[in-house]
């Protein structure tokens, strides 16, 4: 993961064991992709659900139905070894319960902010979402229990959902039972941008979607971009990331299994070591390649860790707060004897894993509850993962009564004629002027501001 010149200068004296060859973030916009990614929503826009069969024709090489039938999803589980739809029937519970605690609490409320004046909130759910659940170069089997299952606890009435055909034989089964056990209202065998743009184009015999979820890989991220502002969207992942913070108490052993366990996500997905220790760093650093030679997926990891892979070493376990703040990795653990001290001081994270025991594998499965749909290339700093609130609307209103029009009224007066603004002004004036004006119009104001009123 980069560090900046300029990000580099506000952070404590740190040791590089070793930096990515790779100069730069990896997942940079490809103008190739940005220009076909284009040109396919415009013709999608254009030419409806023609276009949308050509794509599933071209790319996914697939003519069949679109929409799987419920009873096919229903059954989609029967094609699985049992103990894969136990797992999976237990990463689908898991993951509605924590979900289910975020929206209990989430609550609307009531205040009065001045006499004869209230303001609330309430959180209304969106209306439709549609769901991509990915199933490239491996099926991600909890999806949707991260979007679909997620959407529908936060009371979202509609949920569509489409993944890729597979060949000849249609969606992956797995994915599809994910699908079923989440809920999704509609599913359908349609993958990337043609999936994207009928979902937010309103072609798959449903109302436009309000909302697009769910990653994928740059020509879906892509859509999604180019989409924003027509729908909503959840966030605009990027590779896969993983940091870690260990001390001399980590084994290097599990915190090389953990990197690697990230960087087998692609090519490009970064993996970070922040250590207080050099001995530590530099076991990890061999246990890494030792454990690469008899990884099935080291043609994936490899390449991941040779050029997106560091290994930085710190004073103390404030320099390690200082630079994982500043590199915001997607999936962050903490390996240490000090683990509560970073639970606290923490800030930039996708989603944390405390402890030596608390594998990112964990939650990308859905077994631990916590979503991963998570921010990537350091937009943690500002963002936060997919969550029950996500897809929830935190609606205010007000309600002022007559007795309370002599504390809003005056006020709004000045400023409205301050502002220029005389319209503005004269809804405050009709309704003063109807009751009577008072000389306790600012009465709830502190004393010394009352004053200069």
């Amino acid at each position: 993961m980069q560090i900046t010149h300029a990000e580099a200068q506000a952070l404590p004296p740190l040791q590089w064991l070793k930096k990515p060859s790779v100069d730069g973030p990896p997942a940079q916009r490809d103008p190739a992709v940005v220009e076909r990614v284009s040109r396919m929503l415009k013709e999608i826009e254009t030419k409806g659900m023609d276009a949308v069969r050509a794509y599933a024709q071209e790319l996914d090489g697939w003519s069949g139905a679109l929409e799987i039938e419920a009873a096919e999803l229903k059954k989609s589980g029967d094609a699985l070894p049992p103990d894969v739809r136990t797992a999976l029937e237990m990463g689908y519970e898991r993951t509605h319960r924590f979900a289910a605690a975020q929206r209990e609490h989430l609550t609307d409320f009531e205040t009065e902010v001045a006499p004869g004046v209230v303001g609330g909130q309430r959180y209304v759910p969106v209306s439709r979402v549609g769901a991509y659940l990915p199933a490239g170069r491996f099926p991600l089997l909890a999806s949707a229990f991260m979007t679909v299952n997620v959407a529908k606890t936060a009371g979202v009435p509609t949920v569509l959902a489409c993944t890729p055909p597979s060949g000849e034989h249609g969606a992956h089964p797995a994915v599809l039972y994910g699908a079923y056990l989440s809920h999704a209202d509609r599913v359908f065998a349609l993958g990337g941008v043609q999936a994207l743009g009928a979902m937010a184009f309103g072609l798959l015999g449903e109302a436009p979607v309000d909302m697009l979820v769910g990653a994928g890989n740059a020509f879906v991220t892509e859509a999604k971009r180019q989409l924003f502002g027509r729908v909503g969207i959840d966030l605009l992942a990027g590779p896969s990331e993983v940091a870690v913070i260990a001390d001399d108490s980590a084994d290097p052993v599990w915190v090389a299994a953990d990197l690697l366990g990230q960087a087998e996500h692609g090519p490009n997905s970064p993996a970070a070591l922040i250590t207080t220790s050099e001995q530590q760093g530099r076991a990890v650093i061999a246990e890494v390649e030792r454990q690469l030679e008899s990884l099935a997926t080291r043609d994936i990891a490899g390449p991941a860790w040779r050029d997106f892979g560091s290994v930085i070493v710190v004073d103390d376990r404030d320099g390690a707060v200082a630079v994982a703040d500043v590199i915001a990795p997607e999936h962050l653990e903490i390996q240490t004897e000090d683990d509560d001290h970073y639970l606290a001081n923490l800030s930039n994270y996708g989603s944390l894993f405390i402890g030596s025991w608390s594998t990112v594998a964990y939650s990308d499965k859905g077994i631990a509850g916590t979503n991963h749909v998570l921010p990537t290339g350091k937009t943690a700093r500002y963002n936060a993962g997919l969550s029950v609130s996500r897809f929830l609307k935190p609606l205010t209103y007000q309600r002022a009564a007559k007795e309370g029009t002599a504390s809003l009224a005056p006020a709004v007066e000045r400023i409205s004629a301050f502002e220029g603004l005389a319209a503005h002004g004269a809804t405050a004036t009709l309704r003063i002027d109807r009751i009577g004006r008072t000389s306790g119009a600012f009465d709830d104001v502190p004393a010394a501001l009352r004053d200069q009123l």
